[in-house]
């Protein structure tokens, strides 16, 4: 768990100083071979974090844990975020009808996908069914996170007017809709050798949110009818990154399972910037097109 927590984060710093850096204009050769070196040396830092692990196995801090999720958090998710649409930017800016490259969808998925009628939709009064929970966060927009309560993270968007609850601990039995019931644990891990080789900017504790989330509501993953069935499952990976000239950004790491429509499991990668204030937050309800 600690090392693929690492890794992940790791990973993504390096792609996020490269993505960022407006001083200079890198050429895609000089970009992955920067990413591939930076790779290699998380696959150092994973080595020597799990070589310290394990001496400190018996000797470790021992404790009770914090008692509540928000105590224990290891990075501050709070605030305001906005999208940044650097990845996939046709498909989530202007999806058009039948426009499902880089989806894996069976012949089913293809079907329902090729077959979407906007105005059916309308009529029924579906308008929300790509902003369940698999596809809010690809749409973009802003976002407001804060703590309902001790254990229960909410994200609001002003995209669609949706509400999403992150539950620590057990998750309460409820009803199919179109967030779903997502059950949140933080992956902590404390840095030891490995984070000083690799220059840990993050303090003395780090680590990612998992969030699953299960009990859909039919919907789409993208507003253009690509389709998700209630047995899909969605698993997300939450990271900050705090950059040395103060931005931070929110790096979003979503795997969507669904055996009635993917062939496969679907990986997608989001961006999201910290604002200082609401300035821009415009909630506008739900639109088929």
């Amino acid at each position: 768990m600690s090392a693929a927590t690492v890794a992940r984060s790791e990973f993504f710093r390096s792609l996020l100083e490269l993505w960022y850096d407006t001083s200079i204009k890198v050429p895609k050769s000089v970009y992955w071979r920067k990413t591939m070196s930076r790779s290699l040396l998380v696959l150092f830092v994973i080595f020597a974090a799990s070589l310290n692990g394990h001496g400190q196995g018996r000797g470790g801090e021992r404790g009770a844990a914090p008692p509540t999720a928000r105590a224990a958090a290891p990075f501050d998710m709070t605030g305001y975020w906005v999208s940044i649409v650097g990845e996939d930017w046709r498909w989530r800016m202007f999806p058009n009808k039948g426009d499902y490259a880089g989806v894996p969808l069976n012949a089913d998925g293809r079907r329902v996908a090729d077959t979407w009628d906007p105005a059916k939709d309308e009529a029924a009064g579906e308008q929300c069914k790509a902003y369940g929970a698999p596809g809010i966060m690809r749409i973009p927009g802003r976002f407001h996170i804060t703590w309902q309560d001790d254990q229960t993270l909410k994200i609001e968007t002003d995209a669609g007017k949706q509400i999403r609850l992150f539950r620590f601990g057990a998750a309460p039995a409820a009803g199919a809709d179109i967030q779903g019931v997502s059950k949140a644990e933080w992956e902590l891990v404390r840095p030891g050798l490995g984070f000083a080789i690799a220059g840990d900017r993050r303090g003395s504790q780090a680590g990612s949110l998992k969030v699953t989330t299960t009990n859909l509501r039919p919907g789409y993953l993208r507003r253009n009818g690509v389709p998700y069935s209630a047995n899909a499952k969605l698993t997300e990976y939450y990271d900050v990154v705090k950059e040395a000239n103060g931005d931070t950004y929110l790096v979003l790491t979503s795997t969507v399972e669904d055996p009635m429509y993917l062939t496969q499991p679907m990986i997608t990668a989001a961006h999201f910037k910290k604002q200082a204030d609401a300035a821009g937050w415009n909630p506008a309800a739900c639109a088929v097109r």
